[in-house]
């Protein structure tokens, strides 16, 4: 019999690493974000997992978030914060640093593309204007959405993240290239329901 669909974590993970090794990555990871997050190298240490166990485990990740990026049957709409959050959340979820990401959108607000443009602190990034809309323009986008995460988890933005946003709506005025947005993605705590911001909504769309 196949694993059941109301299976515990740890008992999916059992059939792709056996129970005692789940078991293990469940104590020391204590849920699947970190698991997830874990580095091929880092899992074949673990006591009971080895090699092809960890090959397994990580594929399984691989597989879930193209299953989500698949599951789009057309472009979607992206005219909210929580939609362009809702499509970027798995994605980001499994970096540790951060990932400063261009979402390509029509005139309908409808999705073309995503890039990923830099990683790293938006402090030390070197945020190329050109690259962003050369590609813009490349693809046809009427308007773009930047989005990074905060491997933190507060999606609070930084100064450097407000400077970057602003910098780049100015190119795109320049350019007719509309910048909708920029969102932030953290994780969800009992204080924190919502786990992203939007720039917009917090009012730094000025120049």
């Amino acid at each position: 019999m196949g694993p059941s669909e109301h299976a515990n974590n740890e008992e999916l993970l059992s059939v792709l690493a056996g129970k005692p090794a789940a078991q293990v990555l469940m104590e020391q990871y204590g849920s699947l974000t970190p698991l997830a997050q874990a580095s091929f190298h880092e899992l074949q240490q673990v006591k009971g997992v080895g090699r092809s166990r960890a090959a397994a485990i990580k594929s399984a990740f691989l597989l879930a978030q193209r299953l989500t990026r698949e599951s789009l049957p057309e472009a979607p709409v992206l005219d909210t914060p929580e939609a362009i959050a809702n499509l970027l959340r798995e994605r980001n979820r499994l970096y540790t640093v951060e990932h400063l990401q261009v979402v390509f959108l029509n005139t309908r607000k409808r999705l073309i593309g995503v890039a990923d443009l830099a990683q790293g602190t938006l402090d030390t990034l070197l945020v190329d204007a050109r690259g962003v809309f050369l590609a813009a323009v490349a693809r046809r986008a009427a308007a773009i959405a930047l989005v990074h995460n905060h491997p933190s988890g507060d999606p609070t933005p930084s100064e450097a993240d407000i400077k970057v946003t602003r910098d780049l709506i100015r190119a795109g005025q320049v350019l007719r290239i509309e910048v909708v947005d920029h969102v932030i993605l953290g994780r969800r705590t009992d204080e924190r329901p919502c786990d992203w911001v939007s720039l917009r909504q917090l009012g730094y769309f000025y120049t």
